[in-house]
């Protein structure tokens, strides 16, 4: 399998603020539960009136109406508001463009991939590109002090700043088209003037500038290129994470004496966005910076350290038991027109609330860039040119004894993870594996779930957005464990500290549980996460962890069970394969029948004479056969008698002539079909040279 390079579809910062997958599909379950339907209509019909009062009331509404309710949104989706929305881009008023830019960078937030996907397609960039040398020249005349508006005229100005820059971030993400469409904006200079300008403007806008930067630099080349060209972007970066005593860092509190979240946000971003153009290129003074040791790392563990999520999700039931209910139509009247940030203070605290919350999940996802630290192994060469298939059964040939690969000595090449390709050796040094401890407690924090991680099973999350973060940073907080333990198991340890994650990760688990269903995909991508960090720990504590049947039999569950997805399926059934490998190792006496059920369960995993084909798929079979071969390439082990009592070499000999079928069966042209032919050729040759090599034992 080798290792799982980050998708562009994964990096998704706010993938669904208000998650609808518990919904039914189509525009009838909609309606029926949506309790906003009669509003729809006079909605869409004052959109394309004449009168500007109305078209302005319409695009208001819609942001209200939208605001946690799926149901809703979907509506309005299956009405064509998108369409109808970015129409209004072009309006003569004025104040209808500003409130229908608003009204789209909510569904934005709100709605996901599809709505951006749907808004990319119908041309919404034609009418955003002539923005921004609008706002880029107004905001020029704000600063050089030339136009001296009024403050209120100001504010609209930077509100307008703030969701354009929004919806680009949000359409940057929705396909590779739409963001190579973006680039021929070229908007870093119009971007890195807000960060520049960041002590004299509002927040808002700057910070969605960083977060639109920190997206566009996430593997590519071109926003790269612009950002490194120009010495003075580095120095302001360098600026945000390292500020001026005297910078008024402070500015914009949100309640009380605290600082506005967003400050914290943009330091976390800057230090994301430095490692996405890492290495820093001479002769800026930051080209002999190791970015993740000397950035990353001090930048953002007191970031994740900073907040218990149990209180934030108390915090969040105290407020939604005193929330206003959502605004009613009735409340949106042509008198009194509300404005698209009419909130209540329940939900600007609710507001707030999340906003730290989703700062600790990026600084979570930057982190564990950081923390991947196993380099491919050897790449083929992509100019070599490709067998043809009627060479595979010359490559077949049994090529007599070979060596016998110690999974003890090796990590697996199999193992998943989650990497990035640049710097990826550095934590394996020693002062940055120093540091990779130093993560395990507040993680482990991370992954334990509150009582609105997860939404209930017979009805939707009293707060969608703060279920929505708190099951993300949860999922994150995994995955960077998931690196952190490869880097362990690869440089060595202490395994009584990594009991105590094992055991912790059960615990979270537990408190998980297994429901599936609709609303309920979240429980499940924890599961297949902590599969991973299972692996990692269970790889650093081999031989020391006592297995535990119900944790075997929920590995085994977990193994057979199917998403619907052949390639993550089987992904996770490796995972599952290589916890249960470590575990069959245990010397304890009592150890002894759980290795045989560990065994007996990953022999039904090969094919067999009566079964040519494994049940599980060729990568799980390929890594079934490669467990089996490690648990028992030492005869003296205390659970060797299973291997020689239960007939294992028999039905391991049985099993060659499928597994070699399988290995000549994979498609090299496929993604990621080389490297699995490779692994299986491998394990083809091992399991021969296994065989022969018991056979001459005559045990």
């Amino acid at each position: 399998m080798g290792k799982s390079q980050k998708k562009r579809a994964m990096r998704r910062h706010n993938p669904m603020r208000v998650p609808d997958s518990h919904l039914p599909k189509g525009l009838a379950s909609a309606s029926e539960t949506s309790s906003k339907t009669e509003a729809i209509l006079p909605i869409i019909q004052k959109m394309q009136g004449t009168d500007a009062a109305e078209r302005k009331w319409a695009c208001v509404a819609v942001s209200n109406l939208i605001q946690n309710d799926p149901s809703t949104r979907r509506l309005l989706q299956g009405k064509n508001i998108v369409g109808a929305l970015i129409t209004r881009l072009t309006d003569s008023e004025e104040e209808v463009v500003i409130e229908a830019l608003g009204a789209l960078r909510n569904l934005c937030i709100d709605g996901g991939y599809d709505i951006c996907a749907e808004m990319y397609n119908k041309s919404i960039l034609v009418p955003l590109k002539t923005f921004v040398p609008k706002v880029s020249t107004t905001l020029s005349q704000y600063l050089d002090g030339s136009q001296n508006a009024p403050e209120n005229a100001q504010k609209l100005v930077y509100e307008f700043a703030d969701n354009l820059i929004t919806v680009l971030w949000c359409l940057s993400e929705t396909s590779n088209k739409a963001l190579t469409a973006i680039n021929e904006l070229k908007l870093t200079p119009f971007l890195m003037s807000f960060l520049a300008a960041r002590t004299k403007i509002p927040l808002a806008p700057v910070t969605a500038a960083a977060q639109c930067l920190y997206v566009i630099t996430d593997d590519n080349y071109p926003a790269i290129a612009d950002v490194r060209s120009d010495g003075s972007y580095i120095a302001c970066l360098m600026s945000i994470i390292n500020p001026d005593p005297n910078e008024p860092t402070t500015r914009g509190k949100a309640s009380g004496d605290c600082p506005d979240p967003r400050a914290v946000t943009l330091r976390v971003l800057a230090s994301g966005i430095l490692r996405n153009i890492s290495p820093i290129p001479p002769p800026s003074a930051a080209s002999t910076i190791d970015v993740d040791k000397d950035i990353v790392l001090p930048q953002l563990q007191p970031v994740i350290e900073s907040i218990s999520l149990a209180d934030a999700s108390a915090s969040a039931l105290q407020l939604i038991s005193k929330q206003d209910a959502t605004p009613s139509i009735e409340k949106l009247s042509l008198k009194n027109t509300p404005k698209t940030d009419h909130k209540s203070p329940e939900e600007i605290e609710l507001e707030r609330l999340e906003s730290r919350l989703r700062t600790v999940q990026l600084a979570l996802e930057i982190l564990t860039g950081a923390c991947a630290t196993l380099p491919d192994p050897d790449p083929e060469p992509e100019t070599q040119a490709e067998p043809d298939d009627d060479d595979d059964e010359d490559e077949d040939a049994e090529g007599g004894d070979k060596d016998i690969v110690d999974g003890d000595d090796e990590l697996p090449s199999d193992m998943d993870m989650v990497v990035d390709e640049q710097g990826v050796e550095s934590a394996t040094e020693p002062g940055a594996t120093i540091t990779l401890p130093a993560l395990v407690q507040p993680l482990l924090a991370l992954i334990q779930p509150t009582t609105l991680s997860f939404p209930p099973l017979a009805s939707p999350s009293p707060h969608p957005p703060t279920t929505s973060v708190l099951s993300a940073i949860h999922i994150a907080a995994l995955e960077c464990l998931n690196n952190i333990f490869l880097a362990l198991a690869r440089t060595g340890s202490d395994a009584a500290g990594a009991k105590a994650v094992w055991d912790s990760v059960w615990t979270a688990l537990g408190v998980v549980g297994t429901q599936t269903g609709l609303g309920q995909e979240k429980r499940r991508a924890v599961w297949e996460i902590a599969a991973g960090v299972l692996w990692g720990v269970a790889s650093v504590c081999r031989g020391s962890l006592d297995p535990i049947s119900e944790q075997i039999q929920a590995l085994t569950a977990l193994c057979d069970s199917v998403s619907g997805d052949a390639d993550t399926d089987a992904q996770l059934r490796v995972k599952c394969i290589g916890t249960l490998e470590c575990l069959a190792m245990s010397p304890s006496p009592s150890s002894i029948q759980a290795n045989a059920a560990i065994a007996t369960y990953l022999l039904s995993m090969l094919p067999s004479s009566t079964s040519p084909v494994s049940p599980a798929g060729t990568e799980p079979m390929l890594q079934a056969a490669s467990s089996l071969i490690d648990i028992y390439s030492d005869e003296a082990a205390p659970w060797d008698v299973n291997f020689r009592t239960g007939g294992y070499l028999q039905r391991l000999a049985g099993s060659v002539d499928g597994v070699k079928k399988a290995v000549r069966a994979i498609d090299r042209r496929k993604e990621g079909g080389r490297e699995l032919r490779r692994r299986g050729e491998e394990v083809r040759d091992n399991l021969v040279a296994f065989i022969q090599y018991r056979k001459g034992l005559r045990l």
